[in-house]
């Protein structure tokens, strides 16, 4: 059973969630809160195994939150849902050590995936969200938002099904980028493309080694 926390300032929005999560057989809502600044107490008292987090929440927002959730001795993964998907929140999402990233009107079996796969260690980024974050990168990148997209999911550890679930995509499209990325970094192998793109600071992740 995965232990869900839910923290939303809309109670229908929060009530709804719980309603969605409730129909899982593996997912239970354990704690609920309305506020950024209840965040981290509850953690503490749920122990929750995912920590589902708005960003917009009075008292601090889920951001900041998800900041201190990671300085806790045994921190849940964070899994961010949010209206909007920034550049500016999804980079503050990555330094925060946020393990998923979700926007609200994404299908509802995105979600629950997103839960599972958090839960298990994994990273769990939506795809449009990651893309609008390589837009920031410097001029001097020579890869597309979605090739940084993939090989940031392949440096968290992605592979196979795992990067399809991760990035929603199928695996020939996945497999097009990540030649298309070799071919511009000069890398042999798509190992290579990722250690290219970090040296480089190219990638949405956090120094997380390939293959961890």
């Amino acid at each position: 059973m995965i232990k869900v926390l839910i923290a939303e300032d809309h109670d229908l929005i929060r009530g709804a969630l719980i309603a969605l999560l409730s129909e899982e057989r593996d997912i239970r809502v354990v704690e609920e809160v309305s506020r950024g600044d209840e965040i981290v107490p509850a953690v503490v008292g749920s122990k929750p195994d995912v920590a589902l987090l708005d960003i917009g929440l009075p008292g601090i927002d889920g951001l900041e939150a998800a900041g201190l959730i990671k300085e806790l001795e045994q921190p849940p993964p964070v899994l961010i849902l949010t209206s909007v998907g920034t550049p500016g929140n999804f980079e503050r999402a990555m330094a925060a050590g946020v393990r998923g990233f979700l926007v609200k009107d994404a299908p509802a079996h995105r979600l629950t995936d997103a839960i599972r796969v958090v839960a298990r260690g994994d990273r769990y980024i939506d795809f449009d969200v990651a893309a609008d974050g390589g837009e920031q990168e410097v001029d001097t990148n020579p890869l597309t938002a979605r090739e940084i997209a993939v090989l940031s999911a392949l440096a968290a550890g992605g592979r196979g099904s795992d990067l399809r679930s991760t990035l929603g995509l199928s695996i020939h499209t996945i497999r097009n980028y990540l030649a298309a990325a070799r071919l511009k970094t000069g890398a042999r192998s798509d190992e290579d493309a990722v250690r290219i793109a970090r040296a480089n600071g190219w990638l949405n992740e956090g120094p997380v080694a390939a293959g961890s």
